[in-house]
């Protein structure tokens, strides 16, 4: 997802235990100052899906930005 000058993709990875970890790459397009960070996060879900979320919603808030409203 591209938000303003940042490129923001969510990360899974299933556990040996079947659970699920999320991390979120936040890139930072433009002005010649490119970077990446990658925030690991320490909360684990049953769902991929869920996973995904959750880390894209952290990376809209290490940015600044509104998380997206919850599907209905």
């Amino acid at each position: 997802m591209i938000v303003g000058r940042y490129l923001i993709s969510p990360l899974t990875q299933v556990l040996h235990n079947g659970w699920f970890a999320s991390s979120v790459s936040i890139r930072s397009q433009g002005d010649g100052e490119g970077g990446e960070r990658v925030l690991r996060l320490t909360r684990l879900f049953r769902d991929p899906l869920a996973a995904a979320r959750y880390a894209l919603g952290e990376g809209l808030q290490w940015i600044g930005a509104p998380r997206p409203a919850a599907a209905a």
